[in-house]
């Protein structure tokens, strides 16, 4: 699921130095300080930093009642995640249970790093409680369709707007792609305010295919015959349009902005209308109050219907490593308990995977989380799931084409030969896929 909130720099620091000082390998009894009648376990947070506190928190109630394990935490800055697990691979030393995301699961299933949740579902009181269609999102990344994620939360691409400045320029949350543009232009009064914020560095490739698919209305990551749709001609008329808005409606420091710098600029109040998903509700939260920022999901194209790019579902595994399974398995059970994973998704401002921490009223008192559920729920709304079970889907949508999008920003690459490139990169790694697992 592409990510959480991030952390500042400071924090990212802190974070990278825990990472080294503590022992990464999987915890046996008696280690850690959890004393010797205790069976200690490592748990990695796949994103710490701003949630490293509500982990704390549930590592708190779990051991309370649980006496006999204790959790060791680590938090792992997102931007080091899967360097972090593959060094874990390669030299037998990965955490008892670690935070995944489908997004590298694959990466992680092709080292046979994980133990299969199949046989601990069917025993646990999670059985039943958890959302079909993130169970199912998480089995078809796996290439054997077995569940090696145990889902804990989802999320959805919505666009945040600062309510005041919507408002002061007479502008409506936009319900369409014409309105978006419209609005996009009213609200910049360059240098002071623009109405819109690119993603032009790290992870700005997941965002832009999300503005792309739901614009032209294309169903699928691939046709028939296995080729990309990444460069149909509606996803090439979206990419052209967003780039015009770059330095005429967006600061001209966009092109290198990752998430923090594209948070901190939206945050300070420089810009009306920012593209992230749900779990940056926190970050403009703290920044602005609950009353003064909302947010709204991509707008509909001109296909008329509603198509969402999935977010990676983000959940628990744990590894083929552990030498305490059975207390990594109680600790993931903990974790998507309804009480856990209620608490844990209100503090995150997203989607519970738990049925019944879904029904909770604090997810229907928030208008953004309500509406991200309502779209998600309605049979009307198409779901276009990016190929995350290919190994090199992260490398394409990152190293590969990260820079290239910088270069069309900056009027150096048409934004067709661009896609055309992505495509064709995907749909040789569709290919090399296919064969393999015929």
């Amino acid at each position: 699921m592409r990510s959480i909130t991030k952390v500042c720099t400071a924090a990212v620091a802190v974070l990278a130095l825990s990472v080294t000082a503590t022992a990464c390998g999987s915890g046996d009894s008696g280690s850690g300080g959890g004393g010797s009648d205790k069976t200690t376990i490592t748990f990695w947070d796949n994103n710490g930093g701003v949630r490293t506190p509500i982990y704390q928190e549930l590592i708190k109630r779990f051991e309370k009642a649980n006496p006999t394990i204790h959790v060791e935490y680590v938090g792992i800055p997102i931007a080091s995640v899967q360097q972090k697990y593959d060094t874990a691979i390669a030299g037998g030393e990965t955490p008892d249970v670690g935070g995944v995301s489908a997004s590298y699961l694959a990466n992680l299933t092709g080292q046979q790093a994980l133990e299969p949740a199949d046989d601990w579902l069917a025993k646990s009181p999670a059985n039943g409680k958890l959302l079909d269609s993130m169970l199912a999102s998480v089995k078809q990344t796996a290439p054997d369709g077995k569940l090696y994620v145990v889902p804990a939360t989802s999320n959805l691409d919505v666009i945040w707007y600062q309510k005041d400045k919507l408002s002061a320029a007479g502008v409506e949350a936009p319900k369409t792609w014409d309105e978006f543009f419209a609005a996009a232009d009213k609200l910049t009064k360059a240098p002071d305010q623009y109405g819109w914020t690119i993603r032009g560095g790290a992870g700005s490739i997941f965002q832009l295919l999300a503005e792309a698919y739901a614009y032209s209305g294309v169903t699928e990551f691939f046709d028939s015959a296995g080729k990309s749709t990444v460069n149909d001609p509606k996803n090439v008329e979206l990419v052209t349009k967003i780039a015009a808005l770059f330095k005429k409606d967006t600061p001209e420091a966009d092109v290198t902005n990752d998430f923090p710098k594209m948070v901190a600029q939206f945050t300070s109040g420089k810009v009306a209308m920012m593209h992230h998903n749900l779990g940056s509700y926190n970050d403009h939260v703290k920044a602005f109050g609950a009353d003064k920022v909302d947010a709204y999901p991509l707008p509909v194209g001109q296909s008329g219907k509603r198509t969402v790019v999935a977010n990676p579902v983000d959940g628990f595994s744990v590894f083929k490593n552990s030498k305490n399974k059975d207390a990594a398995w109680k600790f993931v059970d903990f974790l998507v308990s309804k009480e856990s994973n209620s608490y844990w998704n209100q503090q995150a401002g997203q989607i519970p995977a738990n049925k019944d921490a879904q029904a909770d009223s604090w997810v229907s008192e928030r208008p953004y989380l309500k509406s991200a559920v309502e779209v998600l729920a309605d049979p009307a709304t198409v779901v276009v799931s990016p190929p995350y079970y290919l190994p090199q889907y992260s490398s394409i949508t990152k190293a590969d084409t990260e820079p290239l999008f910088q270069k069309v920003l900056l009027g150096q690459m048409k934004p067709q030969e661009f896609l055309d490139t992505m495509a064709q990169k995907l749909t040789e790694a569709q290919a090399e896929w296919k064969q393999s697992h015929s």
